[in-house]
């Protein structure tokens, strides 16, 4: 079966990345398609994007927003896009090469033949496979997701991985207008209402390698909405149980 697979990048001032990004992700076996979410980049990336979109007119997508609204918002304005638009298997990854564009093949490979509904590309699931990350990012980073398995139960080694693939069914299943976090704490939010709700999460082992180009978006702020955030899930979860959004399950 061919299935309809859909790539999900926020971006903000991606310039020095986002078109080789497109290629590499155009290049692949499978037909994988792009959409790229643009927060109103001052340095042009959304332009770039448009220069491209001639050579790929049926597999390179963008929606542009006005301002900087945040990466939770960002993808689930791409997820809302990509189950109106019938896509069978939804994809997050980053531009800036930390995540190897070839490893979607492997995630979409752990989804559909293997028969998990949501696939993680974990840097910590054999060991720790980070590259080029000062020391004190890479503590901080895997003893979070330590927090988080510790706080939540949460089965899942790198927890705050933001390279994932969907099978539609989990995103129509989770009401995402409830998603509340936009940073780190909304890639936990989405694995540990994933797994709540009884979807079959799997880690995919994956080389996590830091960006050369461009510039982190990482901050504390950032980290700290998780930190209180998962607190907060577990709290929720506790007083009220996730439920199947059965509106949006769609055959």
């Amino acid at each position: 079966m061919d299935h309809k697979k859909l790539v999900i990048i926020p971006t903000f001032n991606e310039k020095e990345n986002i078109l080789e990004m497109i290629q590499s992700i155009m290049d692949l076996v499978g037909g994988f398609e792009l959409l790229v979410i643009d927060d109103g980049s001052p340095d042009g990336t959304g332009n770039l994007v448009k220069s491209k979109k001639s050579d790929f007119p049926d597999r390179l997508h963008l929606i542009e927003r006005e301002g900087k609204l945040g990466l939770g918002t960002a993808y689930i304005t791409g997820f809302k896009w990509a189950l109106e638009r019938g896509y069978d298997y939804i994809f997050e990854m980053d531009a800036d090469f930390s995540h190897n564009p070839e490893d979607l093949i492997r995630l979409y490979e752990a989804c559909a033949d293997r028969h998990f509904d949501l696939a993680i590309g974990s840097r910590y699931i054999t060991g720790v496979n980070v590259v080029n990350w000062p020391m004190g990012r890479v503590l901080m980073s895997y003893f979070a997701s330590v927090y988080v398995k510790f706080i939540t139960g949460l089965p899942v080694k790198d927890s705050t991985a933001g390279f994932k693939c969907y099978h539609k069914s989990v995103l129509q299943g989770i009401k995402l207008d409830e998603v509340k976090f936009v940073g780190y704490a909304f890639q936990i939010e989405m694995k540990f209402t994933s797994w709540k709700l009884g979807f079959k999460l799997v880690e995919v082992p994956i080389i996590f390698t830091d960006r050369t180009k461009g510039t982190s978006k990482m901050s504390r702020g950032i980290f700290k909405e998780a930190v209180l955030g998962v607190i907060m899930m577990k709290i929720k979860s506790i007083f009220n149980p996730y439920t199947l959004n059965q509106s949006g399950l769609i055959e």
